[in-house]
């Protein structure tokens, strides 16, 4: 199954208030494992940075200005993430800023359906804790040691990591031996019995259970020895 992990960063909280996209990030996941694929971009805003969110990420004015339009990676965009499902950390934001940005291009939004919120998942896991990617990274041991500042790709391959663990970590399947099963990440059963597959199992020699004539008579003297037994009774 194809993934995509992505995330924003824009110059504000609201696409509805004029705030615009200024960077995404996308990595692909095949069957929950990093393929080395991705879609990272800048994009002009065409208009001045909030002096809050350029704190955040860094991205200045004049860091943007030659940057391309969105509307010009628009279609390469979309190329890149096709139909797959997409996975963001507080989606509805994410989603809210690329749908407003494919909407002034004219091209078709995304449908929400495809949504998946890591956020949405980890509030089910632990209620009560720190949601945010730095405290889930910090939770399950992901080494977030190079991220000074929030960055659209740098945040889109801690939260592909993060996805993983929160849907099952590493271990999605259960067979034993990579070469039986099918790879796609379905669950198959192990195809071997004690070490051995089962179409070559060792068959044993049936073991002895006759009692020798000696045994008899050993059995029936040991018998004769015991003083009024019950099956005598009878």
């Amino acid at each position: 199954m194809r993934e995509i992990v992505f995330d924003t960063e824009t110059t504000g909280l609201s696409p509805i208030n004029g705030d615009r996209l200024v960077e995404i990030g996308c990595v692909e996941l095949i069957n929950k494992v990093e393929t080395g694929n991705s879609f990272h971009c800048y994009f002009n805003p065409e208009r001045p940075m909030d002096a809050v969110a350029e704190s955040i990420h860094g991205l200045s004015d004049a860091f943007l200005a030659d940057k391309p339009l969105f509307a010009d990676k628009a279609q390469e965009l979309l190329s890149f993430i096709k139909l797959s499902p997409l996975v963001a950390h507080n989606a509805a934001f994410d989603f809210g800023f690329l749908n407003y940005e494919l909407d002034k291009c004219g091209l078709p939004t995304i449908c929400m359906t495809r949504m998946v919120d890591t956020l949405a998942i980890a509030r089910g896991k632990h209620p009560g804790a720190k949601h945010t990617l730095d405290a889930l990274c910090t939770r399950y041991g992901i080494d977030r040691s190079h991220r000074v500042k929030h960055g659209a790709l740098l945040d889109a391959e801690l939260l592909a990591q993060l996805y993983v663990e929160l849907t099952g970590g590493r271990q999605i399947g259960m067979a034993l031996d990579d070469n039986n099963g099918p790879s796609d990440g379905r669950l198959s059963a192990p195809n071997t019995v004690s070490g051995l597959p089962r179409n070559k199992k060792v068959k044993r020699q049936p073991r002895p259970h006759e009692a020798s004539p000696q045994e008899l008579l050993r059995h029936g003297a040991f018998i004769d020895k015991i003083s009024n037994p019950v099956w005598r009774r009878a």
